[in-house]
């Protein structure tokens, strides 16, 4: 089972799937469906293992991806647009080249083709124990949800944007929280970047610390066709922290094409 908003009634063939990041749920994509539910049939998942979606267990990017397949069925959809915003858009990548009869457009946030930083073999390990940490100490997500916003935000985040996604990060219990760090860690996708053959956006944020703008113009430079636009004065939570103007690039990206 796969907890999901659903909005709006357009055919199957317009439909828009929504990918939140790793301290997220579902109601993190609220501009968005109030924008687009009038045109679009709008589909906002909560990961596997988060809220009320059933765990995986191990939890894997091909085991996510399929995940997405599900709801897709659930609603009929044979194809839909997909919208992941940083380990959204990780499952969205990996979607993309295991089911690319299952989608039309893809739109990748504030996200990355791997994991980790350069020349930091040890990375992952140091990453993985300084998440664990707090945890072992009996911190749960929602201790924890403040600090990690407040590093993930730019300057001046749209006012609604802090409270929406501490309050999602509070909803995560910390077994769901290690599955999804330790998943989090495996990805290397950047060998698999021309395997995707949808129409690409990458939308980064020019103040975001997490998925930096040199990580979205590797994915746009290594998937054929794809635009990257920067919205600034925007950190990590771009369609939270500014949504007008993400919304005009999606809104813009999604009209229909030959």
């Amino acid at each position: 089972m796969i907890e999901h908003i659903a909005a709006g009634d357009g055919d199957g063939d317009e439909t828009i799937v929504f990918l939140h990041g790793i301290g997220g749920d579902c109601s993190n994509w609220q501009p968005q469906l109030a924008t687009f539910a009038d045109r679009y049939r709008c589909l906002s998942w909560t990961m596997p293992g988060y809220g009320e979606s059933t765990s995986i267990q191990p939890m894997t990017w091909p085991a996510l991806a399929d995940a997405v397949v599900s709801l897709l069925d659930e609603h009929s959809v044979e194809a839909a647009s997909l919208i992941g915003l940083s380990m959204g858009g990780m499952v969205a990548q990996q979607f993309a080249v295991d089911h690319p009869d299952r989608l039309r457009d893809l739109v990748l946030v504030a996200t990355s083709p791997s994991f980790g930083r350069p020349g930091r073999s040890d990375f992952a390990e140091q990453y993985l124990a300084s998440r664990y940490q707090p945890l072992d100490r009996g911190e749960t997500p929602a201790d924890l949800a403040p600090g990690i916003v407040d590093g993930l935000v730019g300057p001046d985040p749209h006012p609604d944007a802090r409270a929406n996604c501490i309050a999602s990060m509070s909803r995560i219990t910390s077994d769901a929280y290690r599955l999804a760090l330790a998943c989090l860690t495996t990805w290397a996708f950047d060998d698999q970047l021309p395997r995707i053959t949808a129409r690409t956006l990458v939308v980064a944020g020019a103040d975001d610390r997490t998925a930096p703008v040199s990580s979205a113009r590797r994915l746009a430079d290594g998937i054929d066709g794809a635009r990257l636009e920067i919205i600034e004065r925007c950190g990590h939570l771009v369609n939270l922290e500014r949504p007008d103007e993400f919304n005009r690039l999606l809104d813009h990206f999604l009209a229909p094409h030959d």
